[in-house]
């Protein structure tokens, strides 16, 4: 079974959707260069049209994140640089010197960085609670067992940037809710793959990228902050709001509190037109999507000889994302055989979640492979992706585990003597 080589003729298949979706809409690019040509203005810093028209962006951005999340308030859609800008809001506004935050083993870099930033500066301390080690689902009474007197924090990623894996945030926010304790979202991986309900789940904070599942550009991003939260939660940043300038202090209302300085209006301009796509869609039926390419995955990589991928075996409990191993390759060779032979783009590595490869054991190299990188190789399919495009990685994979095991049996093969008669 083979395919054809990349060729400058032959479609390169993007599949890195958990880093970035690709390619975006045509309605977010058109939104873009509308706002670049027509609009152009910082909001808040004019009276003229265009400076309201900005304004408007905004406003009309927050309200269609409102009704898709269902949130309480509009404004307390917070817009960030990307989801990690937001995970720092939440994280090092909330916590005080000698609080107790608890995480799971699949936490991001994006957490377990400002954690550890705090613990080293403020004495913050972390209970990190562990996961299944095949399902890497965590289990909610383990995390009500975990919580003291001091827990201020519970952060929970939704879906696992690593194996896909979903995380039961309805039990987690009644947990949180019950004991007064902030429950802390990151939905990196499931913000406009998946229907999120605020309210239902209990949710004090979601951090959402506006580049990932929800298919706006580069540079956008959102924390959502309950509303009664933002007078405990500290600014991070302070400057210029366009509002209340006769004051040199950070202004107190929502959402000018948490937002100094001018925007990133163009790029909101296209996350809200990404907003209306998903809208368009449906956000069920784009899950009904993401679940039918989970479960074609599963199904074709459980017959390739050799091929292991993390995670929950089945679509239910799982995204799109799909980190494997195939015996004898480095996860950064396996990579680059499929970009060069097959034209696929993957990532390699340990895609910022170290404790996620520690609680699947892939966190040292595979045993046998001379390239001597931890990690595995990353597969992550996105509303744009097809069962046509499962079936041609899951065919370059069954290739390149049979190219690998025939190269390893020639190895082994002994040398044919060749005598003088």
């Amino acid at each position: 079974m083979t395919i054809a080589p990349a060729s400058p003729t032959n479609q390169r298949l993007y599949v890195d959707n958990a880093a970035t979706s690709f390619p975006k809409p045509a309605e977010v690019t058109q939104a873009m260069v509308h706002y670049a040509t027509t609009i152009g203005a910082s909001a808040g810093r004019g009276a003229y049209h265009e400076a309201q028209e900005s304004g408007r962006v905004l406003r009309e951005c927050r309200d269609k994140l409102n009704r898709l999340f269902h949130g309480e308030c509009p404004d307390h859609f917070i817009f960030t640089l990307n989801c990690s800008d937001a995970l720092n809001l939440a994280i090092q506004g909330w916590l005080n010197p000698g609080d107790h935050i608890i995480t799971t083993a699949m936490d991001h870099n994006s957490v377990l960085r400002p954690i550890n930033e705090l613990a080293t500066r403020y004495g913050v301390r972390q209970t990190r609670v562990s996961v299944h080690p095949e399902t890497c689902l965590v289990e909610p009474d383990e995390i009500a067992k975990a919580i003291t007197p001091k827990t201020r924090m519970i952060a929970v990623c939704h879906g696992s940037n690593v194996t896909g894996t979903l995380q039961p945030i309805h039990q987690i926010g009644e947990i949180a809710r019950q004991h007064g304790v902030a429950f802390l979202v990151d939905a990196a991986q499931t913000a406009g793959h998946l229907p999120i309900n605020l309210q239902h789940d209990a949710i004090d904070f979601l951090a959402f990228p506006g580049h990932k599942g929800l298919m706006g550009p580069l540079g956008t991003g959102c924390l959502y902050i309950r509303p009664g939260l933002e007078k405990q939660l500290r600014t991070v940043r302070q400057g210029g709001t366009g509002s209340i300038s006769e004051q040199d202090t950070q202004p107190t209302f929502m959402p000018d509190r948490f937002e100094p300085g001018s925007h990133n209006a163009i790029g909101v301009a296209g996350l809200s037109a990404a907003l209306d796509w998903i809208s368009a869609k449906g956000i069920e039926t784009l899950h009904g999507h993401q679940q039918a390419l989970s479960a074609e995955f599963c199904r074709r990589a459980r017959q390739i000889e050799a091929l292991t991928f993390f995670g929950p075996q089945e679509a239910c409990n799982r995204v799109a994302v799909f980190s494997i191993r195939i015996a004898g390759w480095d996860p950064v060779d396996l990579a680059l055989a499929l970009e060069g032979t097959f034209g696929i783009l993957t990532r390699p590595g340990l895609h910022c979640a170290p404790w996620a490869h520690r609680a699947i054991r892939t966190h040292v190299p595979p045993a046998g492979c001379s390239g001597g990188n931890p990690g595995t190789t990353r597969l992550s399919f996105g509303a744009f992706n097809t069962l046509e495009d499962i079936a041609r990685c899951t065919t370059a994979l069954e290739t390149l585990a049979h190219q690998k095991r025939a190269a390893d049996i020639n190895t082994l093969a002994p040398a044919h003597s060749h005598s003088n008669a």
